[in-house]
């Protein structure tokens, strides 16, 4: 039982205090006192795309500040904001449970993806979605998108967009599943790597506090979005065409299994490259390096984006 509460950093947007109060709940359940700090990042000051104002890390690196100046003890973040590689002096202590992973449709009038009469606009501001919805060949019209859920949202509802793309897990932690016209198959459109989870990092010397946190640690979410993030690193060493990936842990014939599906493909639609993996639960980082390297094989190295990166969304 802490005496001194934990300071729980997190981002001011609906969503991640949403996200941060999940966290602050389990650790109240076990005995510990949480207090939010709230901190404004480089992603919240603007409404750029964000392979222009940085990509990578523009929602995390404020909070890792705090983090290493010990303004805070913990820190919470959406686990596809955080740059693959590890942050000195920084541990990730626990990845909860995943909310679903999927991206949704949130279309007027009801309407399905493939209801969508050829020219409705749909929006995102994610070049993964872009260049798989490119790659269905449906003759819509792709149009770049930022803001938070309720501006997205707005843009159906008030006629500018006839559909906007998100994640079904923010919608869900925020109670607007009533938005979703569709749930989009992986088949079609595969989620973000990390997509769904949330990321709860410490300092490394904290080691007391990465024991606490690592109780909402949940085994078969870490072994999945590792596979996620392995294969999204080695891709991004030779390629920086949009990337999807999706693993999920199921029974086998031995135990526990990891499936993994992935894809890159190029911004404007014309090529798309998808490949699955099994192995099992205890060698996610190597399955995941697997499948990017027969990705790299297969000639994703050479798929050209155009204009856009394999950057995190919001």
């Amino acid at each position: 039982m802490t005496t001194t509460p934990l300071r729980l950093g997190t981002r001011r947007s609906a969503l991640a205090l949403v996200q941060a109060r999940y966290v602050h709940d389990r650790l109240r359940s076990l005995g510990h006192e949480v207090e939010l700090v709230e901190i404004t990042t480089k992603g919240d000051l603007s409404s750029a795309p964000l392979d222009r104002i940085g990509g990578t890390g523009v929602f995390v690196t404020a909070l890792r500040e705090a983090l290493l100046d010990g303004r805070v003890d913990l820190a919470v973040h959406s686990l596809k904001d955080l740059p693959t590689g590890s942050a000195d002096g920084l541990v990730l202590a626990a990845v909860p449970e995943r909310e679903d992973p999927r991206d949704v449709l949130c279309a007027r009038d009801g309407l399905k993806l493939s209801d969508l009469p050829a020219g409705a606009r749909v929006g995102t501001g994610s070049p993964r979605r872009e260049a798989q919805l490119r790659a269905l060949g449906l003759g819509i019209e792709i149009v770049g998108l930022r803001g938070n859920v309720d501006t997205r949202l707005s843009k159906v509802t008030d006629g500018t967009l006839d559909a906007v793309v998100l994640a079904r897990a923010g919608l869900a932690r925020l109670g607007r599943l009533d938005s979703v016209t569709e749930v989009l198959d992986p088949m079609q459109v595969l989620p973000a790597p990390g997509q769904g989870a949330l990321a709860v990092e410490c300092r490394t010397a904290d080691t007391a506090l990465a024991e606490v946190l690592g109780a909402l640690d949940d085994a078969a979410t870490r072994a999945a979005v590792t596979a996620e993030r392995t294969l999204l690193a080695v891709l991004e060493a030779g390629c920086t065409a949009p990337v999807g990936a999706y693993a999920e842990a199921a029974e086998g014939e031995s135990g526990l299994e990891l499936y993994i599906r992935a894809v890159v493909a190029a911004r404007d639609g014309s090529v798309s490259i998808r490949k699955s993996a099994t192995g099992p639960l205890g060698g996610a980082e190597q399955i995941g390096r697997a499948l990017a390297l027969e990705l790299l094989a297969d000639g994703a190295g050479a798929v050209v984006d155009a204009g856009g990166s394999a950057s995190k969304e919001e």
